[in-house]
């Protein structure tokens, strides 16, 4: 990675900026990019296995942007942890040699990661003072040593280790004509991510966590109707997604505050979200019992519509139902 960036840096290796529709539908700066061919080879059950692959190196702006806020938190924390080793209080050790004083102020550096950012000095301070008689112990002079750290930052350094941040290494065999640089980084971004599922199976949309049964029997059973929510709600997810991408349109009213924000990758939640303000009604008089449904709203039919559901699986809820559920 190293000796690849270095043609970036010197300004000999041109980058590939990589754009992407944000969800108002404009056109923003995701990342930067170049790759390399590498042929490679493998002995397989005595044959050998000869192919070429694409080596893709990508910077992304977000990533990049996170890592250097964390990292100047951490050399924020760590300087002032460094410049706490100078303070002199009851019950804090107290240095008295240089050498004690670095490897504390070492150990602060690696625990924050910052090692080679900060530059640290040491001084040492010889005082005499005169010591009276007390009892048996004669008078003489004792030596008193201080030593103190100054931390300053190594901006040549720490703009070095920005440099690197943001940056990862893609692979792939596929031709350059088939999938270019911006389509592979896209492809890769937009892939599925089995972690989401588990994500959604512990968070808000399903709420497996935290459990409070204790019946091994129950923990099962709600395990496995939770399983079943979350295949209902990433196909309705999936199925929107598709519908919308196949007729090359994009949703909107789905944002509170925004009704013209438009999207053509709507999460599931949302989706759900825009029908909660739906309430079905009883009226008894006499022996008759009369259900009273909201209607669907312009959004709500929308939906039912990318899913290929007919509004009238929703309308029948009141016309059909002998009594209220």
């Amino acid at each position: 990675m190293e000796a690849q960036l270095q043609a970036v840096w010197s300004g000999q290796q041109a980058l590939i900026p990589i754009d992407r529709t944000n969800a108002d539908g404009e056109e923003e700066k995701i990342a930067e990019g170049f790759e390399r061919e590498e042929h490679l080879s493998a002995v397989v059950e005595g044959k050998e296995i000869v192919w070429s692959e694409r080596r893709l190196f990508i910077r992304s702006f977000q990533f990049a942007k996170a890592a250097e806020t964390a990292l100047r938190e951490r050399l924020d924390k760590a300087q002032v942890a460094l410049e706490t080793l100078n303070e002199r209080k009851q019950g804090k050790q107290h240095f008295t040699d240089i050498d004690g004083l670095r490897q504390a102020a070492e150990q602060i550096l690696r625990q924050y990661r910052v090692e080679g950012l900060l530059d640290l000095s040491f001084t040492q301070q010889e005082q005499e003072r005169q010591v009276r008689k007390y009892k048996d112990r004669p008078a003489g002079v004792r030596v008193e040593r201080e030593v103190n750290l100054a931390v300053g930052r190594n901006e040549i350094a720490i703009q070095q280790a920005i440099a690197h941040l943001g940056w990862r290494v893609y692979a792939t065999n596929a031709a350059q004509e088939s999938l270019p640089l911006a389509k592979a980084v896209l492809a890769y971004r937009n892939e599925y991510l089995v972690e989401r599922g588990f994500a959604r199976l512990k968070g808000r949309t399903l709420s497996l966590t935290p459990m409070y049964l204790k019946d091994d029997q129950r923990v099962t059973g709600l395990i496995r109707l939770l399983a079943i929510g979350l295949r209902v709600v990433t196909l309705l997810e999936f199925v929107v997604r598709r519908t919308l991408a196949q007729n090359q349109e994009q949703l909107a009213g789905l944002y509170a505050g925004n009704p013209k924000r438009m999207t053509a990758t709507p999460r599931a939640e949302t989706l759900l979200e825009a029908f909660k303000n739906i309430y079905l009604n009883t009226v008894t008089i006499g022996e008759q019992v009369f259900l009273l449904i909201t209607p669907l709203s312009e959004l709500q039919g929308k939906i039912l519509g990318l899913l290929g559901l007919s509004p009238d699986i929703y309308s029948q809820l009141a016309a059909d139902s002998p009594k209220p559920p």
